[in-house]
């Protein structure tokens, strides 16, 4: 299933995207896209219903991010090692785990927000997985059954603050509208290869990041299995997993995000997001 939230911001009704390319209302089945209804009991039903029947939502009104109000977006840094190289970093031997907070999160196609006096705004393309059950002290054999889908996830980095400011990068990875998710939240069983998924971020109409998730360090269920043994994860929390090559500050000269910048970004059988930077 493709499940997705279209409407104005604290307005969105849950949607799924029919075969058929319409969006079908879920309101009478679920209120939301939000953490009580993000597991696999609710995802069943869904499946065992007739939806055809359902309303149909304007496919041209906003799309809101694909879950309301997780409890935790979690964040791995430099899970690709030629980002890595790039970063001048040596590939780390566990994953670099850091937080940004929920308030960050944004629509897929929304306008990022360019503070007054941020002058290296970057952006990073990754593959974010969404926990469909309680997971704690899990091995990675048991990783995917925990796991109920997969999105798109545009990790937004202010990157002045987020190193030479001191402290953790958790500062250069909050600012409101940081954290674009979505346009869907696309359950575990329609993809795949998970570890096999093109990657794509273009600035302006330039292709500036092209990657895939077999380049990937530490694989999703290595993640999710690694996370659950210093944290429980919940329903609706959100692991957003690390970027391949081609971010602002690895280039030579550097570059980073001006107001008035435009970004398309795809991740295979995830969808895409197209969004604006603009001025605070």
């Amino acid at each position: 299933m493709k499940l997705l939230r279209v409407g104005q911001k604290g307005n969105e009704k849950p949607g799924v995207l029919g075969q058929d390319g319409k969006i079908r209302d879920l309101s009478s089945h679920i209120v939301d896209l939000i953490p009580e209804h993000l597991n696999f009991e609710t995802i069943s039903k869904l499946k065992n219903s007739d939806l055809s029947s359902l309303p149909i939502l304007n496919e041209h009104e906003r799309i809101g991010s694909c879950v309301a109000k997780p409890g935790k977006f979690i964040a791995i840094g430099l899970n690709f090692s030629d980002h890595a190289a790039e970063t001048g970093a040596e590939p780390p031997s566990e994953p670099i785990t850091f937080m940004k907070a929920t308030s960050s999160i944004n629509g897929p196609n929304d306008d990022i927000q360019i503070v007054s006096g941020s002058k290296k705004l970057d952006w990073e393309v990754e593959l974010g997985i969404v926990i469909g059950k309680e997971t704690k002290h899990i091995s990675e054999d048991q990783s995917e059954d925990h796991i109920l889908g997969y999105c798109l996830v545009n990790d937004i980095s202010e990157r002045e603050w987020q190193i030479e400011k001191m402290g953790q990068w958790v500062k250069g990875k909050s600012h409101d509208t940081y954290g674009p998710i979505g346009p869907y939240l696309v359950t575990k069983d329609e993809i795949p290869d998970i570890n096999n998924l093109k990657m794509s971020l273009d600035v302006n109409g330039k292709r500036m990041q092209t990657g895939n998730t077999n380049t990937m360090i530490f694989n999703v269920y290595f993640i999710v299995s690694y996370l659950s043994k210093f944290m429980s994860l919940q329903p609706g929390d959100i692991i957003t997993t690390g970027t391949p090559p081609g971010v602002g500050m690895g280039m030579k000269p550097q570059q980073f995000l001006k107001a008035g910048d435009t970004l398309r970004l795809s991740i295979e059988s995830l969808g895409e997001q197209n969004s604006k930077v603009v001025s605070l």
